[in-house]
């Protein structure tokens, strides 16, 4: 049986800007057609050949902390119908685990991650671009609460972090790439509005997808 090509759609946006609230809304929406999520996060490049001490100095929000070689790799797996074995990265060890995730092709690939749209590879492959836009107040509040609940860190080493990396990473590669954005969503899943509008645009894309 033939089948179509998948519906590939990147979301991007700082750092606990929302990106997986809207990731859910359209997850929840089209879940009837199969939808994959493909998380940046869990394409952080290996660490195991470094001591613990010199992973703890890894800038994870520059684009060079990323294994985009694999990430697009995988991608296409996917885009010819073929399972993957997605990573995962163990952020108290900061460094990849041994552990793996096995999907398997979707009609609808959900491209999450700070920087999905900065590598030109990867947004050849997207049929929407988007990014979620919330302001660096929100952000941080939602980082702290983050980070401690769900990675083991302390208020003070967060904080730290987002003064030294986060915020200039963020101004430097990840806010320009808004340039990039078919739309873009302020306030993340918060904005029924815009949500609505690209559930109908997807819907749209899916009606008439031609078949490979």
């Amino acid at each position: 049986m033939v089948k179509k090509r998948p519906l590939v759609i990147g979301i991007a946006g700082g750092s606990c800007s929302g990106k997986t609230s809207v990731t859910n809304s359209i997850y929840d929406v089209f879940r009837q057609h199969s939808v994959v999520v493909i998380e940046q996060d869990y394409y952080y490049k290996d660490q195991s050949h470094m001591s613990f001490s010199e992973r703890l100095n890894t800038n994870y929000d520059h684009p060079l902390a990323f294994d985009n070689d694999l990430l697009i790799e995988h991608i296409h797996h996917l885009l010819n119908h073929e399972p993957i074995d997605k990573p995962v990265y163990d952020y108290v060890q900061h460094t990849r685990s041994s552990e793996i995730i096995h999907v398997e092709p979707k009609d609808v690939i959900i491209l999450e991650g700070i920087l999905v749209l900065e590598d030109e590879r990867l947004r050849n492959l997207m049929d929407i671009k988007i990014f979620v836009d919330t302001d660096a107040d929100i952000r941080i509040i939602r980082r702290i609460e983050r980070d401690i609940k769900e990675r083991g860190r302390t208020i003070d080493s967060v904080i730290e972090q987002y003064m030294s990396a986060v915020r200039p990473m963020h101004n430097s590669f990840i806010e320009p790439t808004k340039r990039y954005a078919d739309l873009i969503i302020p306030e993340g899943g918060e904005n029924e509005v815009a949500i609505d509008l690209l559930v109908t645009k997807i819907k749209t894309i899916l009606e008439t997808t031609t078949i490979l």
